[in-house]
């Protein structure tokens, strides 16, 4: 792979242009230090590419819309120190950019922290999001196969309306956006998400929630966001993760649209609802178990307080 560096030149226009050029076809590593020359880089780098950011601060809204292909990804990183900030609107917007990796960075400020949009395959791994008026990580308009993990969401929601999910997946009401297979993997979400730490919505099917740490401390109660997890998803698969801190429950599922919300399967989740003061007080609650709706609870869960760890017959 060769190395470029990315020199911008002002035009008359106030454009940017590349001051060396990638030979045809060779994988480039694009170094970048400002705000001008990261929004160049997401426009000019193609499969294969890397984005490398120094540390400092990048004011702005930055969207890429050039996909990678899964053998030729294009890789955005940096270390914790390379700060996306945003006044307003998307910190990084993924819009059809597929096979994107995301790597190291953090993102604050502004309306939501990552937003994937029709993209496919992206990875989202090692990042910090936080500071932000609603959620901090979504997949959604049938973003596949999208991967979060080893990461760390904290500080959202701040609107208070219960709409700063940690990790959204899909769009409330729209069966068409197939968000399907997203992985949310080994992070730590909360303190201070302003809704569910992980919200799966209807429409989509086979996401995996597993060997994450969830803090409710932000639950605001509005909007039913009163738990960790809430599954309206089909044949989502939670396991392995620890939860404290909650208003109410640790997981839900819920039936939002018929023949949704069907077919998770809770094992070996620890949950600690010391403090809870809602009605249930469950660590796994389950609103629809009927017919061809089921949920598995599995009797490696465990709980500490609240009033017990499931409504449904728990499955040895």
């Amino acid at each position: 792979m060769r190395t470029r560096t990315l020199l911008s030149t002002a035009l008359a226009t106030g454009g940017l242009i590349l001051a060396s050029a990638a030979t045809a076809g060779a994988a480039t590593v694009i170094e970048v230090s400002t705000s001008a020359q990261l929004k160049s880089a997401l426009t000019a780098a193609g499969p294969g590419d890397t984005i490398r950011l120094a540390d400092g601060t990048y004011a702005g809204n930055f969207k890429a819309t050039v996909p990678g292909t899964a053998s030729a990804r294009i890789t955005l990183t940096g270390s914790a120190g390379a700060v996306l900030t945003a006044g307003g609107g998307y910190g990084l917007h993924l819009n059809g950019a597929s096979y994107w990796t995301v790597k190291g960075v953090t993102v604050s400020g502004g309306q939501k922290g990552i937003v994937t949009d029709g993209a496919n395959g992206v990875v989202i791994d090692s990042v910090t999001v936080h500071d932000l008026d609603m959620e901090g990580v979504h997949f959604r308009k049938s973003s596949s196969d999208g991967v979060i993990r080893n990461s760390r969401i904290y500080d959202t929601g701040h609107d208070g309306r219960g709409m700063g999910e940690g990790v959204y997946v899909g769009t409330a009401g729209d069966l068409s956006d197939r968000s399907d297979r997203v992985q949310i993997a080994d992070n730590t979400i909360g303190p201070d998400v302003g809704g569910e730490n992980v919200d799966i919505k209807e429409g989509t099917t086979g996401a995996r929630i597993t060997g994450n740490t969830f803090d409710g401390s932000g639950l605001t109660g509005a909007n039913y966001d009163d738990s960790w997890v809430d599954v309206k998803g089909n044949d989502v698969l939670v396991e392995g993760n620890h939860g404290s801190r909650t208003t109410n429950n640790g997981y839900e599922t819920h039936t939002q649209q018929s023949g949704w919300g069907c077919g998770a399967v809770f094992r070996n989740n620890t949950s600690d609802l010391s403090g809870s003061t809602g009605d249930k007080q469950l660590a796994i609650n389950v609103t629809n178990n009927s017919g061809s709706c089921a949920t598995t609870v599995y009797g490696s869960n465990t709980v500490t307080g609240g009033r017990g760890l499931t409504n449904i017959p728990v499955t040895p």
